[in-house]
């Protein structure tokens, strides 16, 4: 009787326009999973057999269900019926699927199965809404599913896209579905609108327990509403995808919240997460987001700031250096990663040669043709470029007009370019805000290799935005927490004490060094022309070289014995 009846179940979800489960009469049997509607489940999914699970006592006011389903990231699938097909099974991390009631149907089943060979924790929950409300995913034409209310995920370095399918109007149980696309009036689908929520978990927390508990704020539309925070807000006529910065190792949730303006109603689709990276990889997996090769570039480069924070003014030689090193090396790097296919090591391999030999040259023009302002220009642009991406690291940076490639360029390099016009009267106090400002900074971005932080990206999203075309739609959020306000303080507590002790220092001395060349050839002459100068009677450099082989040439020599070979005679 048993089988008799599951495969009557079956029959009856199969059936043309049934969207749900077929309603079960009588008591559950043995392995059915029950849940309660708005109600949330822990269980665990394990192969190879499918789970059946069960709704009862649906209101009789419910017009439509939208069962979700989440797990960290193992692969889990559900199914309106026990044969998974693509048009009626939805497989991922987070799936949901749309129940469309039939008149006096108060129960329904579906079926759940892990992919995994191992155990998957999985969070559920079904939600019911009523015949006003909106239809998640109800107007779909892209997607496997007939009524879609999922949020499709990808991700790469540069950003995180999320797609979904339009809604359509609710209606009542047991009438056609409002036609899609035959009109566009105020009595059409065409009037509903699409607000899109951000939602980040906490810092440096990949736990899955931490996930499926605030997952639960994002699935209900007054929590989703009071929990995270709306990006932007889209029509019918807008496109039904949004970009976003990738956050590798930042764990952000995603909705859709679906609101009809006219009988002010809405209904939330299935919510989406991610972390930009993968749990199962071997390598450059979530739990390890910096790379050896990444830790000792910008470990060595904050070594090196830090120095120049506090003493950059007064060692004038090795500040160059540093500035020249990030002034060739940013460009350099842009222009290997955009036209050769190498990878990450070697490209930072790179990258560190070619920022060298620009802080030598640097070095070298100043202490050759001695130019400051050609140097102060470097300095002055530097520290402009660190000014202008903080500007568009705040909101501002997401305004639409910014997302046109030509107006963000522009204004980036105006505000660049404007700083050491500003400080041109006063280069050398220019020259200690860079000093402590650059100096400190590069501390932040050696931090953010051991450990997440949301202030690398101020010159992160730069560096994507240069690096791809598609990045310029993306927004650009981050989430602020604690570990980014304690990051933040030791950031301004290393650029004021740095600026402060370089001010008070070099009060009182020259503004900047002399010229080194004109200064090593005035003592040269002056040694050549001064003959009470010991140095004046050194012998010139090929008698000293050929005095140095004579005494090595020594060494190896035999050493003669000493006394009277021949006899004496008498």
């Amino acid at each position: 009787m048993g089988i008799l009846r599951l495969t009557v179940l079956a029959a009856l979800a199969a059936l043309p326009g049934v969207a749900g489960g077929a309603e079960i009469v009588g008591n559950s049997s043995v392995g059915i999973t029950e849940f309660s509607v708005g109600k949330f489940r822990y269980f665990k999914l394990s192969r190879p057999f499918p789970e059946e699970a069960i709704l009862r006592n649906i209101s009789s006011n419910v017009t439509f269900l939208i069962f979700q389903m989440h797990s960290q990231y193992q692969n889990t699938t559900i199914s309106f019926t026990k044969t998974f097909l693509p048009s009626t099974s939805a497989t991922g991390i987070d799936k949901g699927l749309v129940f469309i009631l039939r008149p006096e149907q108060s129960m329904c089943f579906w079926y759940m199965e892990a992919l995994d060979a191992e155990p998957v924790q999985n969070m559920a929950i079904p939600l019911s809404y009523s015949e006003t409300d909106p239809i998640p995913g109800g107007c779909n034409l892209e997607f496997d599913l007939d009524i879609d209310p999922n949020i499709y995920l990808q991700y790469d370095f540069f950003e995180t896209t999320i797609k979904f399918a339009p809604a359509n109007l609710g209606y009542a149980r047991g009438t056609e579905s409002p036609p899609c696309d035959v009109s566009t009036g105020q009595d059409t689908r065409w009037r509903l609108q699409y607000d899109v929520y951000q939602y980040f978990l906490p810092e440096n927390d990949l736990t899955e327990e931490v996930l499926l508990k605030h997952l639960q704020r994002m699935a209900e539309v007054p929590h989703v509403t009071a929990n995270a925070v709306k990006v932007v807000t889209l029509t019918a006529n807008d496109k039904t995808s949004v970009s976003f910065s990738s956050l590798r190792g930042q764990g952000v949730i995603y909705n859709v919240i679906v609101w009809d303006p006219v009988l002010n109603t809405s209904a939330a689709y299935v919510p989406a997460h991610t972390y930009a990276c993968r749990f199962e990889a071997m390598e450059g997996n979530c739990s390890s987001l910096g790379r050896a090769s990444t830790k000792v570039f910008f470990t060595l480069f904050a070594l090196l700031g830090f120095f120049i924070c506090f003493f950059g003014h007064r060692f004038w030689k090795t500040e160059l250096f540093f500035i020249g090193f990030i002034f060739v090396g940013f460009f350099f790097y842009i222009l290997i990663t955009r036209l050769t296919p190498i990878k990450y090591d070697v490209r930072l391999i790179l990258t560190a040669v070619a920022g060298s030999i620009g802080g030598i040259f640097l070095v070298a023009v100043w202490w050759r043709f001695g130019i400051l302002m050609l140097c102060m220009l470097c300095v002055g642009l530097v520290l402009g470029f660190l000014i202008s991406s903080v500007t568009f690291f705040t909101p501002l940076g997401n305004l639409t007009i910014f997302s046109n490639d030509e107006v963000f360029w522009v204004t980036f390099s105006g505000i660049a370019v404007l700083i050491p016009v500003i400080f041109m009267s006063c280069l050398r106090m220019l020259n200690i805000l860079a000093c402590g400002l650059v100096g400190s900074y590069s501390v932040v971005l050696a931090v953010d290799s051991y450990m997440y932080t949301s202030l690398s990206y101020v010159t992160l999203n730069v560096l994507k935005r240069a690096l791809s075309t598609h990045f310029r739609g993306a927004f650009t959020n981050v989430p602020f927490q604690t570990n980014d306000f304690i990051i933040l303080a030791v950031w301004g507590m290393l650029a004021v004490s740095g600026i402060t002790l370089q001010i008070r220092r070099e009060r009182g001395r020259p503004r900047f060094p002399p010229h080194p060349y004109k200064l090593w050839k005035r003592e040269r002459e002056r040694r050549v022309t001064n003959i009470l100068d010991p140095s004046y009677h050194i012998p010139p450099l090929r008698d000293r070289l050929y005095g140095r082989l004579t005494q090595i040439r020594e060494l190896f020599q035999k050493e003669q014995p000493a006394g009277e070979r021949t006899p004496l005679l008498l």
